[in-house]
């Protein structure tokens, strides 16, 4: 019988790679009457490799150091090359990605390939003209799925799509840091100040939810941000900001009774686990979540979205209107709902 040896290719970033994990259980879903003779390989870059490992159904994960240049990535390409993958599926679609490709078509018995769309173009007309031709709302995971769709994969009607398997050391440091059965995970900050909620919003938001214990996360820059949080009730918030690394804030997610954040990373591990959230969308225009567990809260102005990542100038008179009108005891009440729901 015929193996079937699966090759994903998507070096960066992190939340696009979190996006990008929920295609595997799917391969497996359709190659699973011969799956103990199937493979599926990860093709990333080097700093990202521990993160795609979490997934327990992926057999070889290929890291690619960026600082070998071109010459390290012709080698890297000649490498997978040698292990005749049957499907290639080029999830980034960039130059890297591109060369890749172009060796692994060089051989007489070719992989069924499929590349996810970069839609140039209508990043440009949004972008550029106001244009809007992308779906509504655009969800990220459903542009990871749809290329898949070719190989006759079929989507998943539930929330869950990863399967992350953390190491021991990292299920314990956690289990140490949750005293409480209910914890509200609040991610403040953002690589972008536009897509950002306020500061004084997630003041009152810890204000409006008294009976609730959080934990703020975020890297060692955001610390001094979020340290102004717990200060407000050290008793109830906790600052794990540039304290955890990124595994270890995963599994924190995971374990969370609810996550709130705006729109990044660790807002899509918890779509891609499953966990409860509540996401808080303003100028970016990708990333919208998929899951059921998940509620979007927005406020509609016709200027949205005017940002792929949060950059650029905002063109309302009241600077990021879009996250100013996003209520903290709007947020309060969603919270409070999705809790006892």
């Amino acid at each position: 019988m015929k193996k079937n040896k699966v090759l994903i290719i998507r070096f960066s970033s992190f939340g696009d790679i979190v996006q990008c994990s929920s295609v595997i259980e799917l391969i497996c879903q359709k190659f699973s009457n011969n799956i103990s003779k199937n493979e599926i390989h990860w093709a990333t870059r080097a700093d990202f490799e521990f993160l795609v490992k979490l997934n327990s159904e992926i057999d070889q994960v290929w890291a690619f150091e960026k600082k070998l240049g071109l010459k390290g990535l012709l080698k890297f390409a000649l490498l997978l090359r040698s292990e005749n993958f049957t499907h290639v599926y080029d999830a980034h679609n960039n130059l890297r990605s591109n060369i890749i490709k172009f060796f692994l078509m060089a051989r007489l018995n070719r992989p069924l390939m499929v590349t996810r769309a970069k839609d140039r173009w209508k990043r440009i007309l949004l972008f550029n003209f106001r244009i809007n031709k992308f779906p509504k709302p655009f969800k990220g995971i459903e542009s990871y799925l749809d290329p898949i769709s070719k190989w006759g994969v079929l989507r998943l009607s539930d929330s869950r799509f990863v399967k992350w398997v953390f190491p021991s050391a990292v299920e314990e440091k956690i289990n140490s840091i949750i005293s409480t059965k209910q914890i509200i995970s609040l991610v403040p900050s953002a690589a972008w100040e536009m897509k950002r909620w306020p500061l004084d919003h997630w003041k009152k938001l810890i204000k409006l939810l008294p009976e609730a214990d959080f934990v703020v996360l975020g890297g060692k820059e955001d610390n001094l941000f979020c340290q102004e949080l717990a200060d407000l009730d050290p008793s109830r918030v906790q600052n794990l900001a540039g304290k955890l690394s990124l595994v270890e804030s995963c599994h924190l997610i995971q374990k969370s009774t609810l996550v709130i954040s705006a729109d990044t990373g660790l807002l899509h591990v918890a779509d891609v686990l499953g966990v409860k959230a509540l996401s808080l969308m303003g100028p970016t225009a990708f990333g919208f979540t998929m899951s059921s567990k998940i509620k979007t809260l927005e406020v509609n102005l016709p200027c949205r979205p005017c940002s792929k990542d949060g950059s650029g100038k905002c063109s309302q008179a009241i600077w990021q209107r879009c996250m100013v009108e996003i209520a903290p005891a709007m947020v309060a009440s969603e919270a409070l709902n999705s809790i006892r729901g």
